[in-house]
């Protein structure tokens, strides 16, 4: 089994950290007290709502009323995870490979693999879930979940299925992507139906697609059930279409994670500024304003109508509108958290909530007009019922 033979490197890792901190190896030091009580609608890394799913994991070793960890850094909290995870884990793999045997679905030792689902559960809404996605997650074994699937998804899963939390938020990883490849095989090479499930669609910055080539690679089918991306609805949430007829032509996808965690975004090419398209930047606050300062150097106007919408769909959302010059700025004075989602584009100004007025809006496209003249390219050519 894949994730057997993971086991041993995963004890030993934590054992070997640890060593050398007070009680360390006493599982009974973790407590609720550094739970977080927020109210995000996401499962944030330390939720009491994360410890409460994933109990089941714990009870070997946690009294009642103990309910997450504590630790004095992010690594020693993931390590410690796991650590206190394996037992758990390799109790419910025995008990899925003899349920299997007794089915008569194992021949020679081997059993037929089970099903593993890629499902996007969207933005955060539960209703914007597809009929699919709802079945499939009733159907489950096993479900390892992300941070970005929200609370109101995870209520639906059926009365019998384990959760397992496998998220990731800067500065800490519950599990490494090569540990999360592992225990997809493990569970499905036992003949588990498990799902993964990812917030928005799972094949767009998601890494859905190298679970699946992972699982491929090993022999394990995997159907992929689709979601809502974030840029489709929260754009839809705010009245933003990210195409629209004379305004713009085109929308580009643009994540903006650093290479190494840094605040210079990976890499803006001259063509993602044009004033004809709609640009959406996926996991950008840290980088905003390193790229809002590279659009413009390309091009683009700094009066772009640019939207930032943090936890957007949730009951949490909170949104920024303002021009592009002026957008890091004002997020920073809102404060918004991860995840925010970013757009830029003449559309934003279309939404029914975008503030500045159409006079404001026609000085926009004519400085968007005069700087294109300067740089000697074709201006952008907007309709009247856009200014």
């Amino acid at each position: 089994m894949a994730l057997v033979q993971k086991l041993a490197s995963f004890s030993s890792l934590s054992s070997s950290h640890s060593r050398g901190r007070p009680n360390s190896s006493n599982p009974q030091r973790t407590c609720s007290l550094s739970c977080n009580l927020s109210t995000s609608p996401f499962t944030e890394k330390h939720s009491v709502k994360r410890y409460e799913r994933d109990r089941w994991l714990y009870e070997h070793s946690l009294e009642k009323t103990l309910s997450c960890p504590v630790a004095s850094d992010s690594n020693s909290i993931s390590e410690d995870d796991i650590a206190l995870q394996l037992p758990e884990l390799k109790k419910m793999l025995q008990m899925l490979r003899d349920k299997r045997e007794s089915e008569g679905k194992c021949s020679g030792g081997k059993c037929a693999p089970g099903n593993v689902f890629l499902v996007g559960t969207g933005p955060g809404e539960a209703e914007l879930l597809t009929l699919k996605a709802v079945r499939v997650i009733k159907s489950a074994d096993l479900l390892l979940y992300d941070r970005l699937v929200s609370n109101d998804v995870l209520d639906l899963v059926g009365p019998d299925a384990k959760l397992l939390y496998v998220g990731k938020t800067a500065g800490y990883h519950s599990r490494t992507q090569e540990e999360i490849h592992e225990l997809l095989l493990s569970f499905a090479e036992a003949g588990a139906t498990v799902v993964r499930l990812k917030g928005g669609d799972p094949l767009v910055f998601g890494r859905g697609g190298e679970e699946m080539d992972f699982l491929q690679q090993q022999g394990i089918q995997v159907k992929v059930v689709p979601g809502i991306t974030a840029a489709s609805g929260i754009a839809a949430e705010l009245g933003i279409p990210l195409t629209h007829r004379g305004v713009a032509n085109s929308v580009r996808f643009l994540t903006g994670h650093s290479r190494k965690g840094g605040t210079d975004p990976l890499f803006v090419a001259e063509n993602a500024a044009d004033p004809d398209s709609t640009l959406v930047v996926y996991m950008g606050l840290s980088t905003l304003p390193s790229l809002a300062q590279k659009l413009m150097h390309h091009g683009l106007s700094p009066r772009t109508p640019a939207a930032a919408i943090e936890r957007g769909t949730t009951p949490q959302q909170r949104t920024v509108f303002a021009e592009l010059k002026d957008l890091a700025e004002e997020i920073t004075s809102a404060q918004l958290v991860s995840p925010t989602l970013i757009i830029i584009g003449k559309v934003v100004a279309l939404s029914p909530f975008w503030p500045i007025s159409a006079r404001e809006v026609a000085q926009a496209a004519a400085d968007s007009r005069s700087h294109c003249n300067l740089l000697g390219q074709s201006p952008p050519q907007v309709q009247n019922n856009f200014i």
